[in-house]
């Protein structure tokens, strides 16, 4: 039934009942967007670029940029076997492993810090076996990359994983039939195929890594030039120095915001075909 057609009251009713969806939309659009747009504006009143030129701010940004890298880098080299095998093998208890795998995505940064803590920690259960060889994690840079590695490589291994197994299986068999083993079956055919997936979720493992704070606060510390990242030094400028919590804080959200419209843009892309 065309708009002409319908009854007068259904046509005054209908705006009506548009804002009962209009309007809650806006109250939460609302409460994601002012809380940022204040920030960059109390950052550029504040003058942002001086403030980000002190040495303490250029600290925590070049350590939270080399820790997130170094971490993402982890991520890719030890996630993409593993998203590969949960996509293309079926095994008992694969349901538990990926339910582990998937736990440090929900859960509190407190308990991945404190479960960090517990099992590397110089008392922690392989923490002696740790000393022994040499080595102490806690409070390191080396702590920042694994509690970084801890909380964003799920986040990475889910999004490989649901590209390579949205690859049609006829591809596949196709390849076996063509005599590829299970290497080049990776090498030339499944990781090109999932290169979008992999990359997107690189790029959300290493945004979830420069701003990781609960996890790198309780088991690396805060310390300055070696574990202070710039959520941290954030967290610290809140009682010494407001304007330069405000500029990293502004440095996160552009970060934040680039890389989750690379994310989408790659998300996007397949659904782009020319028109014939």
């Amino acid at each position: 039934m065309s708009q002409q057609n319908k009854p007068f009251f259904h046509r005054r009713l209908a705006p009506l009942t548009e804002w009962l969806f209009v309007l809650p939309s806006l109250l939460l659009l609302a409460l994601l967007a002012l809380p940022v747009l204040a920030l960059l504006w109390r950052a550029g009143s504040e003058g942002m670029l001086s403030l980000i030129a002190q040495p303490s701010a250029l600290s925590a940004l070049r350590l939270s940029l080399l820790t997130s890298t170094v971490s993402m880098l982890i991520t890719i080299v030890t996630g993409t076997p593993l998203a590969f095998v949960l996509a293309r093998r079926k095994f008992t208890g694969k349901a538990f492993l990926e339910l582990v795998i998937d736990l440090p995505i929900v859960l509190p940064p407190s308990v991945a810090g404190i479960a960090l803590l517990i099992a590397f920690g110089r008392q922690g259960v392989f923490g002696s076996w740790l000393s022994s060889i040499g080595l102490t994690l806690p409070f390191t840079t080396t702590a920042v990359v694994l509690a970084q590695t801890f909380v964003s490589a799920p986040l990475f291994v889910r999004a490989a994983r649901i590209g390579f197994a949205q690859i049609e299986h006829q591809i596949v068999e196709a390849a076996y039939v063509e005599g590829s083993n299970e290497w080049q079956l990776f090498r030339y055919l499944m990781f090109p195929l999932a290169g979008r997936a992999v990359l997107s979720g690189a790029i959300l493992a290493w945004t979830r890594a420069i701003g990781e704070f609960g996890a790198t606060i309780l088991f690396a510390g805060n310390l300055e030039g070696v574990t202070q990242t710039m959520p941290l030094a954030i967290y610290l400028g809140l009682e010494r120095s407001l304007g330069i919590a405000l500029a990293l804080s502004t440095v996160l959200v552009f970060v934040s915001f680039l890389l989750l419209l690379v994310t989408r843009r790659l998300e996007n892309h397949k659904d782009d075909s020319p028109n014939f």
